[in-house]
């Protein structure tokens, strides 16, 4: 896609005021993906150099905005993490082509605030914490499922910049349980959910398992459950987290098979990472 109302194409390296009709750019694949009227000016961030990914001393995991879908699940293939396999299972979940993978970054998929948004499911599952640079030089910290407000909405300001997803080790650590639904065979994600469940040593006698539900609603919706939760208490804490409205409505599914799938796909999850036996 053209996008003949741009006019210029500043390094984002070159520090300058941000103006109305600012766009930052990173891989591009949505912001070319159709017309965009109300843009004049792109601040392209792939020159910055940033490292796709590292590890802290502290044994997180440093993603940054300008990491690309490719070089997750590369690098993701190689660790030795109980969640590595989250992180395949979250990329395949794009349903994209190779062109996409390379280019497609965690930053604009998180930014972009889509239900259906993959990178939003896997980094708000394993308890992500977003950095957030401001035109003035401040920096703030967001949890991944507080970044995203609704569909297509965020947390970020005018000219605010997502720099990076940390993920904490003792998330990387989790055992995880995924399950995504969809009415077409290569159809956009209608309900996908992900259990975490923390090693004992890391939170008490139990390990505290995290299920996290996104695509199926209009922001990420996380549920905690500090002991080993049977299937009443599971549903009981979906229904109660999910407002009225907040399943979402589109081609790709109506909020009564939503909720159907997000209830069914709970308790699987439950069962699969040894939640207490109904009685």
């Amino acid at each position: 896609m053209d996008l003949n109302t741009v006019l210029e194409v500043r390094d984002a390296r070159s520090r300058g005021v941000w103006r109305p009709g600012d766009a930052w750019l990173g891989g591009g694949t949505y912001l070319f993906s159709e017309p965009q009227p109300q843009l004049r000016r792109l601040i392209d961030l792939s020159r910055t150099g940033w490292p796709p990914l590292r590890m802290t001393a502290e044994g997180d995991l440093e993603i940054a905005a300008t990491c690309t879908i490719a070089q997750l699940s590369r690098y993701a293939a190689q660790a030795g993490w109980a969640a590595a396999p989250l992180f395949e299972q979250c990329c395949r979940a794009f349903l994209a082509s190779w062109k996409i993978w390379n280019m497609a970054t965690v930053g604009g998929n998180l930014c972009n605030s889509l239900p259906a948004g993959p990178m939003i499911s896997l980094t708000a599952a394993l308890d992500g914490r977003c950095r957030l640079l401001s035109q003035g030089g401040g920096v703030r910290e967001v949890p991944v499922a507080d970044f995203v407000t609704g569909a297509g909405r965020n947390v970020l300001r005018p000219g605010e910049l997502l720099r990076a997803v940390t993920l904490p080790a003792s998330a990387l650590a989790a055992r995880t349980a995924f399950r995504q639904a969809s009415l077409y065979g290569l159809g956009r994600s209608g309900a996908l959910l992900i259990g975490a469940l923390e090693p004992p040593a890391a939170s008490g006698r139990h390990g505290i398992l995290t299920l996290t539900v996104t695509a199926a609603t209009v922001r990420p919706i996380q549920l905690r459950f500090p002991v080993p939760p049977n299937a009443r208490a599971v549903r009981e804490a979906v229904e109660n987290a999910v407002e009225p409205g907040e399943y979402f409505d589109d081609i790709h599914g109506l909020p009564a098979w939503r909720r159907h799938m997000t209830l069914r796909y709970a308790e699987e999850i439950r069962t699969e990472l040894g939640g207490e036996e109904d009685r």
